[in-house]
C-alpha cells in the first residue's frame, strides 16, 4: 500500500497510464553534450558577484596589506596561504557550477524505456509531468534547471546550479574554502589595523589613509558576512551528508525508504573511495560507483 509520502509524487504503475506516446526522445545535440551550464540570469549574476568579491579581497590583501609590509616573511607566508585558498575556492565554485548535478535524461518516459525496466506486478515508477522523465528514487524536479535531479539538496543561485548527487562535494569545498579565506582575511585586517595604529598611517599602505580605511572596512564587512553564511552552509551540508538526507527531504519530511548507512560511508559516497587528500581537492572527481539498474522502481 502506498505511503502518505507518495502523494508528493506522480505514481504510475503501467506503461499505459504513463502515456509514453506523449514523451518523445530528446533531440541529440553533441555540441553541448559535455557542457553543463544553467542559463539563468539571477544565477549568472550571483556567480559573477562571487568572483568579483574574491578578486576584491585579493586586491586589498595584496596591494593594501601585504606588499607595503616591511616584514617579508609575514607577507610571503600569508600571500601564499591566501592565494592558495582563493584558487581552491574559485576552482570549487567553477566545478560546482559546470558539473552535471545528476540530471535525469529528459524525455526518457518512452514506451521502449518503460518496457526495458521489466516492471513486475506491484512495482511502481515515478514520472515527472514537467520534463517527461522517469524519476529515480529520491530525485526531485528543479524549476530553474528544468530537470529532475538525483538526490537534489537545493538550487543555489551563488553557484548557478543545483546541488545534487554529482556536485555536492564541490559545493561543500566551495563553502569551506570561502569560510577559510574569509577568516584569514579578517585576521589579517585586524593585524593591519593594529600595525597602522602603532605606526604612521601614511607608511602602512601605498594608498591615502582615508582610502585605506574604507578598503579595509569593506573587506572586513565582506569577510564577516561570508564567513557566517558559508560556515553555516558548510555545517548544514556536512550534517545532511552524514544523515544521508537532503535538504528537500528534510523540508518535506519524506519517509525514509533507503538503507541506513554509517556516517563514514555517507561521507565516502560523496567525496569518494577511499579517504585521501583528494577529498580536499576540487580538481579530483569522486568515484560515484556504478548506477543502480533498479533505482527507477520501488
Amino acid at each position: 500500500m502506498p505511503t502518505p509520502s507518495h502523494r508528493y509524487r506522480d505514481i504510475e504503475r503501467t506503461a499505459e497510464y504513463l502515456q509514453p506516446e506523449k514523451c518523445l526522445p530528446p533531440p541529440v545535440d553533441n555540441s553541448m553534450a559535455k557542457v553543463w551550464f544553467i542559463k539563468d540570469g539571477c544565477g549568472i549574476a550571483c556567480a559573477i558577484v562571487t568572483w568579483f568579491l574574491v578578486f576584491y579581497a585579493e586586491f586589498v590583501v595584496l596591494f593594501v596589506m601585504l606588499l607595503p609590509s616591511k616584514d617579508l616573511v609575514y607577507s610571503t607566508i600569508n600571500g601564499i596561504i591566501f592565494n592558495m585558498l582563493a584558487f581552491l575556492a574559485l576552482a570549487s565554485h567553477l566545478r560546482a557550477m559546470i558539473t552535471d548535478p545528476g540530471a535525469v535524461p529528459k524525455g526518457n518516459a518512452t514506451k521502449e524505456f518503460i518496457e526495458s525496466l521489466q516492471l513486475k506486478p506491484g512495482q511502481v515508477v515515478y514520472k515527472c509531468p514537467k520534463c517527461c522523465s522517469i524519476k529515480p528514487d529520491r530525485a526531485h524536479h528543479c524549476s530553474v534547471c528544468k530537470r529532475c535531479i538525483k538526490k537534489m539538496d537545493h538550487h543555489c543561485p551563488w553557484v548557478n546550479n543545483c546541488v545534487g548527487e554529482n556536485n555536492q562535494k564541490f559545493f561543500v569545498l566551495f563553502t569551506m574554502y570561502i569560510a577559510l579565506i574569509s577568516l584569514h582575511a579578517l585576521i589579517m585586517v585586524g593585524f593591519h589595523f593594529l600595525y597602522c595604529f602603532e605606526e604612521d598611517w601614511t607608511k602602512c599602505s601605498s594608498f591615502s589613509p582615508p582610502t585605506t580605511v574604507i578598503l579595509l572596512i569593506l573587506l572586513c564587512f565582506e569577510g564577516l558576512l561570508f564567513l557566517i553564511f558559508t560556515a553555516v552552509m558548510f555545517g548544514t551540508q556536512v550534517h545532511s551528508i552524514c544523515t544521508d538526507e537532503t535538504g528537500i527531504e528534510q523540508l518535506k519530511k519524506e519517509e525514509r525508504r533507503w538503507a541506513k548507512k554509517t556516517k563514514w560511508m555517507n561521507l565516502k559516497a560523496v567525496f569518494g573511495h577511499p579517504f585521501s587528500i583528494a577529498w580536499l581537492s576540487p580538481l579530483a572527481t569522486p568515484d560515484q560507483g556504478k548506477a543502480d539498474p533498479y533505482q527507477y522502481v520501488v
